[in-house]
């Protein structure tokens, strides 16, 4: 990297903004990589994500703000003081204590709220279930399932009362409701609910693909077809999987 910085035309113009943007883009594919369980593809995105990490380093030490090694000894401070149940006297009972001690040591170090540390520019279906998440760890929670359902339930009546007035923003404010319902269900039955769309949408681009392969063989296109038409080559699709 210091050669780089020195050397090549384009890295030595690279700023902490120019590379924001990269950064993220790197973010998705290695999160690709994981939901795709692409081993060696996750290496390679780990060795991304790491000239990221040297890339700003060497801008901070740059503006004389930070080296590679204070981001490095941060890090394990960091740690360390936020494991007190490994590297001092506190005792927990299991991984629910340790949230919740990371939480008090946070408000400790300074946080004014315990969702403070939710970054405002994450994708909102990330960051409902990270404030629920967060909101658990001082007791702010259901009980059991069952509620959660309920409460979903409720959510999606109001959707359709909404719709039924016909008033747009009433309709919009309902609909976040039933997603943020639906995130707290997931999260009690135990499933990552990004993880669970992402599924669905590679599982809806899989079946898609595959009718326009089935409408070629006929040598039609999917825009000749009727919405009729269209829905037997689905259920063809459908089909084809659960006999695999």
């Amino acid at each position: 990297m210091d050669e780089l910085r020195e050397q090549c035309p384009w890295d030595k113009k690279q700023t902490i903004h120019t590379l924001r943007q990269q950064t993220l883009e790197e973010v998705y594919e290695l999160t690709d990589a994981i939901t795709n369980e692409d081993w060696k593809g996750l290496k390679e995105e780990l060795g991304d994500m790491l000239l990221h990490i040297v890339f700003y380093s060497r801008i901070g030490a740059e503006q004389q703000q930070f080296t590679f090694d204070d981001v490095i000894e941060g890090i394990c401070n960091k740690l360390v003081s936020r494991h007190p149940h490994i590297y001092s006297n506190v005792k927990v009972q299991d991984d629910n204590d340790v949230k919740q001690n990371w939480e008090r040591i946070k408000q400790q170090e300074g946080k004014k709220s315990i969702l403070s540390g939710v970054p405002p520019s994450m994708p909102a279906l990330v960051k409902a279930l990270r404030l629920q998440e967060k909101t658990k760890k001082v007791g702010f929670e259901w009980d059991n399932t069952e509620q959660v359902r309920d409460k979903v339930d409720e959510e999606i009546g109001e959707l359709y009362e909404a719709v039924a007035s016909g008033e747009h923003e009433e309709i919009e404010n309902e609909f976040g409701d039933v997603l943020f319902a639906l995130i707290n269900y997931a999260r009690f039955v135990n499933v990552d609910p990004e993880h669970a769309l992402e599924r669905t949408n590679k599982k809806f681009i899989r079946r898609f693909q595959r009718m326009e392969d089935m409408a070629a063989e006929q040598g039609r296109s999917l825009h000749d077809m009727t919405l009729q038409e269209m829905d037997e080559l689905w259920n063809r699709v459908k089909k084809e999987e659960y006999k695999q």
